[in-house]
């Protein structure tokens, strides 16, 4: 597989063409999903619980982070690398541009940080000191406290208006990518067609430029809770190749996620 970068992704969103990602966390995994051709691998403090044994993301460390992208990066020398910015990592842009450094120096090609308009300054100064940054809006799992659970976000007019004002402005301030997680398929449409970056979608329906899953869900290898919109394409295929490159396929061609993986 060629390198992948930015710009490969948005002549993807405007020539239409859909791409898949997915979460990994060692070598071994991120070699397999370049061979199969996944074109962008996010490092995520997913690996709190799904690694870790944890019931949130909220314990994973900037350092945690850090050890998995060079272990990613280590396995993937041609995939576009994203690496979450932990929880409380990024309080001020000072402290975000200093944890965004390590993740960077660790392999990744970009940051993910959660969060919606508060994060202008932040972006900005990111993007002005050669860091690129996915911004994920939507269900943003280290907000669990304040959401009071992992609970679908946008299907108020008001909430869903606000997080399309949010995902425009962070757009102005430098971000590369958005992710929209757990919000309904409308309004990931609406934010899908005002933005010239890509979107990339998880629970948020096919209407995006990209799908992302956690590889454990991916698999069918989650220890706890299958989310309703992931799907075990290891228990279709029966192998771990032909699940990937099955999963890759059904995003191309729109056929994943289907109304039985889509948020109502």
């Amino acid at each position: 597989m060629k390198k992948i970068t930015i710009n490969d992704l948005i002549k993807w969103k405007q020539e239409g063409r859909k791409f898949a990602s997915s979460t990994a966390y060692d070598a071994s995994f991120g070699q397999l999903f370049e061979q199969q051709e996944m074109p962008v691998i996010l490092v995520g403090d997913s690996l709190g619980m799904v690694l870790q044994g944890e019931s949130s993301t909220l314990p994973v460390t900037v350092e945690d982070i850090a050890y998995h992208t060079r272990c990613v990066r280590a396995g993937t020398p041609n995939s576009l690398l994203m690496a979450d910015m932990p929880f409380m990592s990024y309080a001020t842009p000072e402290q975000a541009c200093e944890n965004a450094g390590k993740l960077m120096r660790a392999g990744a090609n970009m940051v993910k940080l959660e969060g919606g308009d508060w994060l202008i300054d932040t972006v900005k100064m990111l993007t002005e000191r050669a860091v690129p940054v996915c911004a994920h809006l939507g269900l943003t799992p280290q907000s669990v406290n304040i959401f009071g659970g992992f609970k679908v976000q946008g299907r108020e007019q008001e909430k869903a208006d606000r997080m399309v004002r949010d995902a425009l402005a962070l757009q102005e301030a430098g971000a590369q990518i958005v992710l929209l997680e757990c919000v309904p398929q409308e309004l990931a449409a609406r934010i899908t067609e005002v933005l010239d970056v890509p979107v990339i979608g998880i629970g948020a329906g096919n209407v995006t430029d990209g799908q992302i899953l956690v590889m454990h869900d991916m698999l069918g290898i989650a220890a706890n809770y299958m989310p309703k919109f992931s799907k075990n394409f290891l228990a279709e295929t029966g192998d771990i190749r032909k699940a990937i490159t099955k999963y890759i396929d059904d995003v191309a061609s729109g056929a994943f996620p289907d109304e039985a993986h889509t948020i109502a």
